[in-house]
């Protein structure tokens, strides 16, 4: 069992400052003029920059988060039925999403649809807070009255959908970033539970999906038709190590055994870290470092480096008390998935009313850099003023 600690801030810290970066070098993405480090490096670069740690951190985080929302929905009393069936809710609300923003991305017919495009992504992103919102009504009638017209919206948008000549619908080309940590989630839970937090167990689940990938690359399960299954699931299984990391984290800070000595949290995180970084150079000669294939070393790396980031946090802010500079981060930390999806609200919105927030001429070089971060900084005021409003989108 974890300490019953209802948040520990430096774990809010780093899921805010990961929204928020991520905000930033989604919208950096494609700006000419900058430097090599400043966006995701070529397929077969064998190399990472820092935009290349952002979605496994995510993952981290997302995993350090999980020993933390299991315990907290046995302690209301879930049993296990229920406890499973939020964990499906939550990976399916996320496959949906990710479902939807990868079919609005590119091949969307609007004359076979009958809607303009933004328009269509602007419903969608309402159907979507409809759905998963946070309502606070004491009589719930309102709230199933919201949830359920949010997830007729959804069923309309997929109905109406329509791609290419015309004559095809929506289907999963990729499940998009939110999808695949909807995937990473549900098997982390699955495994995580399996495991029952053990470290030891956990540690094992790691080197299982970093072997299951590594096989599913091998020509004898690439050339047999009925283990296909095996390369479609590859990426799965290595954002799900990631994501493993991050639960196995949070049992050496976090458990009950190690809370009398904070030293001896930080040794075995440095020796989890060491770990990790040289089983990453080990692997590194049959795998480069590649975000785009998700390789082992890529994954390895990420997760050494989420340690050292996690364990610079908590000391700053858990055990030396600088907390103050955390708040800026916090409207991202509490409402991580609404934060995400506010740029796509801004420009389906801006779209559809022919607003040019930013002329194209400056969208270069260290103009577009200066540009993106108050456009992410913007984005963090509006997810406040949502939180304010008491808009919270919770799967």
């Amino acid at each position: 069992l974890l300490q019953n600690n209802p948040r520990i801030l430096s774990i809010d810290a780093f899921r805010g400052i990961t929204i928020f970066v991520m905000v930033f070098v989604n919208d950096l993405a494609g700006t000419p003029g900058l430097p090599a480090w400043m966006g995701h490096m070529p397929a077969n670069a064998d190399a990472m920059s820092f935009v290349d740690v952002v979605f496994p951190a995510f993952l981290f985080i997302a995993g350090m988060s999980i020993p933390f929302a299991l315990q907290n929905r046995l302690q209301k009393g879930d049993s296990f039925l229920q406890l499973q069936w939020h964990i499906a809710w939550r990976a399916l609300g996320l496959l949906t999403l990710g479902f939807f923003m990868v079919n609005g991305e590119d091949g969307y017919n609007e004359t076979a649809s009958g809607l303009p495009l933004h328009l269509w992504l602007l419903l969608f992103y309402a159907a979507a807070i409809l759905t998963w919102n946070v309502y606070t009504f004491k009589n719930k009638t309102w709230q199933y009255v919201f949830r359920f017209t949010g997830i007729a919206g959804l069923m309309i948008l997929a109905f109406i959908y329509r791609s290419g000549d015309g004559s095809s619908y929506m289907r999963p080309h990729w499940w998009g970033i939110l999808g695949l940590i909807g995937w990473a989630y549900l098997y982390s839970c699955i495994f995580y539970q399996v495991c029952k937090g053990n470290i030891i167990l956990l540690l094992t689940m790691v080197i299982l999906c970093t072997a299951f990938y590594i096989i599913s690359k091998q020509s004898f399960v690439q050339d047999n038709d009925n283990l296909h299954w095996m390369g479609s699931q590859a990426g799965n299984a290595a954002h799900t190590s990631v994501m493993l990391c991050g639960a196995v984290l949070s049992q050496i800070f976090f458990t009950k055994k190690t809370t009398a000595a904070i030293g001896t949290r930080f040794i075995w995180a440095g020796l989890f870290m060491a770990a990790l970084f040289s089983a990453g150079y080990i692997i590194r000669p049959y795998y480069k470092i590649s975000k785009i294939y998700a390789t082992p070393t890529w994954c390895l790396y990420s997760a050494g480096f989420c340690v050292i980031i996690f364990s610079l946090l908590y000391w700053l802010t858990d055990l030396k008390g600088k907390k103050k500079w955390t708040g800026f981060f916090k409207p991202a930390a509490t409402n991580p998935l609404l934060t995400y999806i506010i740029p796509g609200i801004l420009f389906s919105f801006f779209s559809i009313c022919r607003i040019t927030i930013f002329p194209a001429q400056f969208r270069y070089g260290i103009y577009g850099i200066l540009w993106s971060l108050f456009f992410s900084v913007v984005v963090m005021y509006i997810a406040k003023g949502f939180n304010k409003l008491q808009i919270r989108m919770q799967l």
